[in-house]
């Protein structure tokens, strides 16, 4: 008898470990962030359902707290629903089949031109002014943009618009952007018809400290 009540507390005590183990990975901010960042994966087929629009907003949101040179912020989005509309966006893209089937596409959009007054003269008025860091701050929007969508549990795939010269054109006059807007990628959004895994990326040889 005292045999089984020790074993029973060492049962006891282990699944206690186990669980606050859980408890710790899943309260751990730090953790979160990082298995999101690791998890995420480029997916390119869906079920087809819609995406909540509040869900959509929050995706938007994110995508619109990545960081800007100057806080100049020149990105806009255009997020399609209308299935008749994918063909021409995606264009020759191999993939466009498959994205058909997403719950929204989401053309990420970049001003190279902002409106405002000069470093040199702050006070001043306002005027046009080439934005030379705009692929910087795109690319950190649509990162933005993909690992949101991990975290609701969607599948997205980054396919890119800018630089190709007939696909930009075909996306601008389909959407009707405005002369100094660019198209810079274009964002299939939906749930996964299957499963994705996410690829192992870490290579610590890649990794220099202090000097090359």
């Amino acid at each position: 008898m005292k045999k089984v009540i020790l074993m029973m507390a060492a049962a006891a005590m282990l699944c206690g470990a186990c669980c606050n183990k859980q408890e710790s990975a899943q309260t751990d901010p730090a953790e979160a962030v990082m298995n999101n960042i690791l998890q995420r994966k480029s997916v390119r087929s869906y079920t087809g359902d819609t995406i909540p629009a509040a869900v959509m907003e929050n995706l938007l949101k994110a995508a619109m707290a990545a960081p800007s040179g100057r806080d100049w912020r020149p990105w806009s989005f255009v997020v399609l629903t209308d299935k008749s509309q994918y063909q021409t966006i995606f264009g020759d893209n191999h993939n466009m089949r498959m994205f058909m089937e997403s719950g929204a596409v989401v053309v990420i959009c970049a001003d190279t031109m902002h409106m405002g007054p000069t470093r040199d003269n702050p006070d001043g008025p306002e005027v046009a002014q080439y934005n030379a860091l705009w692929r910087d701050d795109m690319g950190a929007v649509t990162e933005n943009l993909l690992l949101a969508a991990e975290a609701y549990g969607l599948g997205a795939c980054w396919t890119a618009c800018y630089p190709w010269t007939e696909r930009m054109a075909s996306v601008k006059e389909t959407l009707g952007l405005p002369a100094t807007v660019v198209p810079y990628a274009v964002v299939p959004i939906g749930y996964p018809s299957s499963e994705n895994t996410p690829k192992d990326k870490w290579d610590p040889a890649r990794v220099h400290y202090n000097k090359w």
